[in-house]
Protein backbone atom coordinates (compact mmCIF):
# COMPACT_ATOMS: atom_id res chain seq x y z
CA UNK A 1 0.00 0.00 0.00
CA UNK A 2 1.19 3.51 -0.60
CA UNK A 3 1.51 6.03 1.75
CA UNK A 4 1.70 9.42 0.38
CA UNK A 5 2.83 12.15 2.29
CA UNK A 6 2.02 16.19 2.12
CA UNK A 7 4.60 17.51 -0.80
CA UNK A 8 4.73 14.59 -2.76
CA UNK A 9 3.17 14.90 -6.80
CA UNK A 10 -0.21 13.11 -6.51
CA UNK A 11 -0.36 10.00 -8.53
CA UNK A 12 -1.69 10.66 -12.51
CA UNK A 13 -4.79 8.53 -12.69
CA UNK A 14 -7.32 8.67 -14.99
CA UNK A 15 -11.16 6.50 -14.86
CA UNK A 16 -14.59 7.04 -16.26
CA UNK A 17 -16.70 9.33 -14.77
CA UNK A 18 -20.63 9.51 -13.93
CA UNK A 19 -21.33 9.75 -18.00
CA UNK A 20 -18.32 7.07 -18.97
CA UNK A 21 -16.42 10.29 -19.64
CA UNK A 22 -12.39 9.67 -18.75
CA UNK A 23 -11.48 12.37 -16.37
CA UNK A 24 -7.64 12.29 -15.86
CA UNK A 25 -5.52 14.31 -13.14
CA UNK A 26 -3.79 16.10 -16.12
CA UNK A 27 -7.37 17.58 -16.70
CA UNK A 28 -7.27 19.78 -14.23
CA UNK A 29 -2.94 21.39 -14.43
CA UNK A 30 -2.91 24.75 -13.25
CA UNK A 31 -6.01 24.12 -11.20
CA UNK A 32 -6.36 22.92 -7.33
CA UNK A 33 -8.73 20.08 -6.55
CA UNK A 34 -9.78 18.26 -3.27
CA UNK A 35 -10.01 14.43 -4.36
CA UNK A 36 -11.95 12.72 -2.05
CA UNK A 37 -11.92 8.81 -1.46
CA UNK A 38 -15.16 7.37 -0.13
CA UNK A 39 -16.53 3.79 0.35
CA UNK A 40 -20.07 3.61 -1.20
CA UNK A 41 -22.49 6.01 -3.11
CA UNK A 42 -25.96 6.40 -1.05
CA UNK A 43 -24.87 5.17 2.45
CA UNK A 44 -25.65 7.92 5.33
CA UNK A 45 -21.68 8.71 5.78
CA UNK A 46 -21.30 9.11 2.11
CA UNK A 47 -24.22 10.84 1.28
CA UNK A 48 -23.54 12.94 3.97
CA UNK A 49 -20.16 14.21 2.96
CA UNK A 50 -20.99 14.64 -0.49
CA UNK A 51 -24.00 16.82 -0.31
CA UNK A 52 -21.47 18.89 2.66
CA UNK A 53 -19.24 19.52 -0.43
CA UNK A 54 -21.73 19.94 -2.66
CA UNK A 55 -22.89 22.61 -0.86
CA UNK A 56 -20.20 24.63 -0.51
CA UNK A 57 -19.39 24.21 -4.04
CA UNK A 58 -19.60 27.75 -4.85
CA UNK A 59 -16.88 28.74 -1.57
CA UNK A 60 -14.38 25.99 -3.35
CA UNK A 61 -14.81 27.57 -7.10
CA UNK A 62 -14.34 30.92 -5.72
CA UNK A 63 -10.75 29.46 -4.37
CA UNK A 64 -10.04 28.14 -7.51
CA UNK A 65 -10.99 24.36 -6.06
CA UNK A 66 -12.82 21.59 -8.31
CA UNK A 67 -13.89 18.41 -6.26
CA UNK A 68 -13.65 15.33 -7.72
CA UNK A 69 -14.73 12.29 -5.79
CA UNK A 70 -13.59 8.70 -6.33
CA UNK A 71 -15.22 5.35 -5.24
CA UNK A 72 -15.41 1.68 -6.18
CA UNK A 73 -19.09 2.33 -7.35
CA UNK A 74 -20.25 1.45 -10.98
CA UNK A 75 -20.73 4.92 -13.25
CA UNK A 76 -24.92 3.91 -13.64
CA UNK A 77 -24.69 3.86 -9.26
CA UNK A 78 -22.51 7.35 -9.48
CA UNK A 79 -25.36 8.78 -11.76
CA UNK A 80 -28.12 7.62 -9.66
CA UNK A 81 -26.12 9.22 -6.44
CA UNK A 82 -25.57 12.57 -8.05
CA UNK A 83 -29.38 12.72 -9.54
CA UNK A 84 -31.01 11.68 -6.50
CA UNK A 85 -28.74 14.38 -4.64
CA UNK A 86 -27.98 16.96 -7.29
CA UNK A 87 -24.18 16.69 -6.81
CA UNK A 88 -22.69 18.98 -9.35
CA UNK A 89 -18.75 17.32 -9.77
CA UNK A 90 -17.33 14.58 -11.17
CA UNK A 91 -17.82 11.20 -9.35
CA UNK A 92 -14.71 8.68 -11.01
CA UNK A 93 -15.82 4.98 -11.20
CA UNK A 94 -12.68 3.10 -9.64
CA UNK A 95 -14.29 -0.64 -9.99
CA UNK A 96 -10.85 -2.17 -10.49
CA UNK A 97 -9.56 0.15 -7.69
CA UNK A 98 -6.75 1.15 -9.44
CA UNK A 99 -6.87 4.28 -8.26
CA UNK A 100 -7.77 3.78 -4.74
CA UNK A 101 -4.30 1.81 -4.68
CA UNK A 102 -2.35 4.70 -6.28
CA UNK A 103 -3.50 7.12 -3.75
CA UNK A 104 -2.73 4.33 -0.67
CA UNK A 105 -7.10 4.25 0.48
CA UNK A 106 -7.87 0.91 -0.24
CA UNK A 107 -7.12 -1.08 3.12
CA UNK A 108 -7.51 -3.53 4.99
CA UNK A 109 -10.56 -2.55 7.60
CA UNK A 110 -11.83 -4.32 10.45
CA UNK A 111 -15.74 -4.27 11.74
CA UNK A 112 -17.52 -6.05 14.23
CA UNK A 113 -14.66 -8.06 14.55
CA UNK A 114 -14.40 -9.11 10.67
CA UNK A 115 -11.23 -7.94 8.53
CA UNK A 116 -12.00 -7.08 4.81
CA UNK A 117 -10.83 -4.76 2.03
CA UNK A 118 -12.46 -1.54 1.89
CA UNK A 119 -11.81 2.42 1.47
CA UNK A 120 -10.53 4.24 3.84
CA UNK A 121 -11.90 7.68 3.69
CA UNK A 122 -9.63 10.00 2.81
CA UNK A 123 -9.48 13.47 1.12
CA UNK A 124 -6.30 14.44 -1.06
CA UNK A 125 -5.80 18.30 -1.63
CA UNK A 126 -3.77 18.96 -4.71
CA UNK A 127 -2.20 22.44 -5.50
CA UNK A 128 -1.68 23.27 -9.12
CA UNK A 129 1.22 21.98 -9.67
CA UNK A 130 -0.07 18.36 -8.75
CA UNK A 131 1.21 18.73 -5.03
CA UNK A 132 -0.32 17.03 -2.18
CA UNK A 133 -1.02 20.16 -0.06
CA UNK A 134 -3.24 18.08 2.95
CA UNK A 135 -4.12 14.78 3.75
CA UNK A 136 -7.60 14.02 5.36
CA UNK A 137 -7.44 10.85 6.97
CA UNK A 138 -9.78 11.64 9.35
CA UNK A 139 -12.87 13.01 7.72
CA UNK A 140 -16.06 14.67 9.38
CA UNK A 141 -18.44 13.36 6.78
CA UNK A 142 -21.31 16.20 7.78
CA UNK A 143 -18.57 19.46 8.01
CA UNK A 144 -15.94 18.50 5.43
CA UNK A 145 -16.11 21.58 3.76
CA UNK A 146 -15.82 23.38 6.92
CA UNK A 147 -12.70 21.10 8.16
CA UNK A 148 -10.85 21.75 4.37
CA UNK A 149 -11.60 25.80 5.02
CA UNK A 150 -10.60 25.44 8.67
CA UNK A 151 -7.15 23.94 7.59
CA UNK A 152 -6.82 25.95 4.40
CA UNK A 153 -7.45 29.23 6.19
CA UNK A 154 -10.42 30.29 3.96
Amino acid sequence: MNKLEVGQKAPAFSGKNQDGKVISLDDFKGQKVVLYFYPKDNTPGCTAEACNLNDNLDQFAEKGFKIIGVSPDSEASHQKFRDKYGLKFDLIADTEKEILEKYGVWAEKKMYGRTYMGVVRTTFVIDEDGLILKIFEKVKTKEHAEQIFEDLKF
